[in-house]
């Protein structure tokens, strides 16, 4: 899955993601059976969606999802094309209205304006396309849109030496901040989305396929600084992606996406890839019968 940065973004609804999509509920959504599990999370949660639903025109995107973040948490939301990961991400980054239900931010009911209202709040997204221009140096891309200045010019020097300090102290292995960014591997670029948005003060990170269309090594290295966040506890994290035995060895808890609605909320320790792939299986199997009663 792809998505274009949120300044590009329209509604992610494609006739390849309508599959499965209704004017109302979707006919052939599985059963909402006791691997749910979904409770409303304790006052200590940063982050808590209740009963979100998004449409756009005839297509039913969310069903009243219900989900929660814990602080220091790491969430991997999982689920096939066109089950509604991407419009989640863009309500919970206040790219996208929904339709219905209500987000609470530490405790405190919130109606998301904007992405920067979201990012006021310390709520940050990092996308497949990262939004860094290739043609500047890494530490202007750390700093893009939140330059530093000694009028009437940019502090670079500041602005190089405060970018060297955040990259150590996440363990990114990168040379020189002089670097321009198109010379650098994907794993490379991903970790300097990453560390800019957490040292703009984000708490609650969003990450879209952080792991697509990487290497072993870019992965190895975008899961250490994964880790890494978690180890210090201050940052609470979602992470969309597709491989489920990655998701499982970095995330807390899982939560399965089918036809808009969260099929499954369980810790990772309680869940298994054969588990995920049964009913992700089992779903196409539906799907499969269905087509063939109706041809």
């Amino acid at each position: 899955m792809t998505d274009p940065g949120p300044g590009e973004w329209a509604a992610d609804v494609t006739p390849a993601d309508t599959d499965g999509f209704s004017g109302g509920a979707a006919t052939d959504d599985p059963p909402l059976g006791p691997q749910l599990g979904i409770s409303v999370g304790p006052a200590t949660d940063v982050l808590r969606a209740e009963h979100l639903s998004k449409r756009f025109g005839a297509l039913t995107a969310l069903v009243d999802i219900e989900l929660h973040l814990a602080k220091g948490e790491i969430l991997g939301l999982i689920g096939d094309n066109g089950a509604g990961k991407s419009t989640l991400l863009k309500i919970l980054c206040g790219f996208q209205a929904p339709d219905s239900g209500r987000i609470v931010v530490n405790g405190e009911e919130v109606a998301l304006k904007s992405v920067d209202h979201a990012r006021s709040l310390g709520i940050d997204a990092v996308y497949q396309d990262l939004a860094l221009i290739n043609q500047l140096s890494v530490y202007h891309n750390m700093f893009l849109n939140r330059e530093r200045v000694r009028w009437p010019l940019l502090n670079n020097r500041s602005m190089r030496q405060a970018a060297r300090q955040y990259l150590d102290e996440m363990g990114v292995n990168i040379p020189s901040v002089d670097t321009q960014v198109a010379s650098l591997s994907g794993g490379q670029r991903q970790a300097i989305a990453v560390a800019r948005a957490v040292y703009s003060d984000a708490k609650i990170l969003l990450l879209d396929e952080p792991l697509a269309a990487m290497g072993a090594k870019e992965v190895a290295l975008i899961l250490d600084l994964i880790r890494d966040l978690k180890r210090r506890g201050d940052v609470s994290i979602i992470v969309i992606a597709h491989n489920y035995g990655q998701v499982l060895e970095i995330c807390d808890r899982v939560n399965l996406l089918q036809h808009g609605r969260i099929t499954l909320d369980k810790r990772s320790s309680e869940t298994s890839v054969q588990e995920l792939n049964d009913i992700v299986v089992a779903e196409y199997r539906r799907a499969l019968e269905s087509r063939q009663r109706t041809a």
